[in-house]
């Protein structure tokens, strides 16, 4: 396994390595290349929480 940062690409929708697109475009770092991969999952995990978590408080 590669060491240094992963991120995930919004514009191009893959797993990049330091070297890439601009942060702004990305989502990370990420510690492998693995976690950068699920960060969309993640990211939708965790709203559907927060949504589910503010219908609680209605």
């Amino acid at each position: 396994m590669s060491e240094g940062q992963w991120w995930f690409c919004l514009k191009h929708m893959r797993v990049e390595p330091d070297e890439g697109c601009p942060n702004k475009d990305r989502m990370g770092p990420y510690a492998s290349e693995q976690e950068a991969a699920g960060a969309l999952q993640r990211a939708a995990d965790r709203n559907k929480a927060w949504d589910e978590a503010d219908e609680d408080d209605d």
